[in-house]
């Protein structure tokens, strides 16, 4: 039996590494809609921009795979970053290092409350911030191997 060459090797790596990175924004929408709309959570403001930035990713990263295109990362990687970022600024409000004073959710649902804490620790921004975590470090690691190539 003959092996792949390098370059397929790494083709397949990198579209599984992108695959990887849609199913983890697949997993997160569903999950920020499973809340919304099922449970009847409302969101916060800050939940409403991590939104804002993660469902995209679950529609552009399949374009990115049929066939394989690795100016997907390029695209995609800038949303998981600032969906990341506003996940962590929400971590940070509800631990109180970020002063509430500051205000980012003056109306409607509160941005410092809880309102899921699975096992005294696992919150609904927590997860956003991990998904994002995971799908920037999938889409790094899918650059890295594509730049390695040429």
């Amino acid at each position: 039996m003959r092996e792949a060459p390098p370059r397929m090797r790494d083709e397949t790596t990198t579209w599984r590494l992108i695959f990887g990175a849609w199913l983890v924004a697949a997993c997160a929408t569903l999950g920020a809609l499973f809340f919304g709309e099922v449970m009847k959570l409302p969101p916060c403001s800050l939940c409403w921009y991590q939104r804002i930035f993660m469902f995209p990713l679950a529609l552009i990263l399949p374009i990115g795979l049929f066939p394989l295109d690795r100016k997907v990362i390029r695209y995609a990687l800038p949303l998981a970053v600032i969906g990341g970022m506003f996940a962590v600024f929400h971590l940070l409000l509800i631990a109180g290092v970020i002063p509430e004073s500051i205000k980012p959710c003056s109306r409607g649902v509160p941005c410092s409350e809880n309102v899921i804490e699975w096992f005294g620790f696992i919150t609904i921004p927590l997860l956003s911030a991990a998904a994002s975590a995971v799908i920037v470090v999938l889409l790094a690691l899918a650059g890295l191997r594509g730049s390695n190539e040429e």
